[in-house]
């Protein structure tokens, strides 16, 4: 089981009462694991997720899946997940790991397939279970969109992760306690919308409606379910002068870095949060639509 991290107290006095001493540990992930979808560049969010857990002291393990990236305009991480994973052990604590695999999350069964490896991979106990991998690209707008479109992106970006989370409650049981779930989402209720990207925004806003079912759903079970909209963040996708005017719409004039939502996404995960669960979490530096 993982540590407990109860608050110290004073003589006489029931820990996590107003009148004990808090503290932060150092290490609040210590003995916990996790797996974290859609980690597989240096500069994008899901690295930064991993890292932050790492240094927190969890054990971890990467699922990616690579051609997705070699696909997209900003290619692939050059030196492999096999390098990114080198690079966490060296921030891993005494007897945690760094694990990674990869799985393509388009089929039904890849989903309990990722979780089943990644448990496996991490001493058959799996903690966290962070879903951060989304299918970018094969979009449109209303009038451009089409079935295929529409079915590409509910499968990866909501079906997969729903699925993703029934297989880690499976694996869990009953009566662990101290579970979390984070998924995230692109604030597709917010502002404008994204009218240019249909199927996306259908797909991942689903995600936030379904928030507050699923962590009812796992409350008995002792699993927190939360849900990050981590607005424009920089890990290469905008260029030019696009780049330049989505910088002019944050307050401080620049964009979110991959480590402002894993900051946020690591505290959800710590027993700091556990009175936290079912909230769709917006962490955008105010960033103006």
């Amino acid at each position: 089981m993982p540590p407990d991290t109860t608050p110290d107290a004073t003589p006489g006095t029931k820990p996590g009462t107003a009148s004990g001493a808090p503290r932060r540990d150092p290490l609040p992930l210590l003995g916990r694991t996790a797996l974290v979808t859609g980690a597989s560049r240096r500069a994008g969010i899901g690295y930064a997720i991993a890292r932050r857990l790492v240094a927190y002291g969890a054990s971890v393990h990467l699922h990616h899946h690579t051609p997705h990236d070699a696909e997209q305009p900003w290619g692939a991480d050059p030196e492999g997940p096999g390098a990114l994973a080198a690079d966490l052990r060296t921030l891993a604590a005494d007897g945690a790991t760094v694990t990674h695999g990869p799985g393509d999350l388009t089929a039904p069964g890849a989903p309990a397939e990722v979780v089943g490896a990644a448990a496996e991979a991490l001493g058959g106990r799996l903690d966290i279970l962070v879903a951060n991998h989304a299918l970018n690209g094969r979009d449109g707008t209303l009038d451009e969109i089409d079935a295929g479109m529409l079915d590409a992106h509910w499968a990866v970006n909501t079906r997969s992760t729903v699925l993703l989370v029934q297989a880690y409650a499976r694996i869990r049981g009953e009566g662990w306690g101290g579970g979390r779930v984070v998924m995230t989402t692109s604030g597709q209720d917010e502002g404008a919308g994204m009218p240019g990207e249909m199927a996306y925004a259908l797909a991942k806003g689903a995600l936030a409606s379904v928030t507050r079912s699923l962590a009812t759903a796992l409350a008995r079970r002792g699993v927190t379910v939360n849900t990050v909209n981590p607005g424009p963040v920089d890990t290469g996708y905008a260029t030019g002068g696009t780049h330049a005017s989505v910088a002019a719409l944050f307050p401080g004039g620049r964009w979110g870095r991959p480590d402002d939502p894993a900051r946020l996404v690591a505290w959800l995960a710590t027993d700091e949060a556990a009175w936290i669960t079912g909230q769709v979490i917006t962490s955008d530096g105010g960033f103006g639509r």
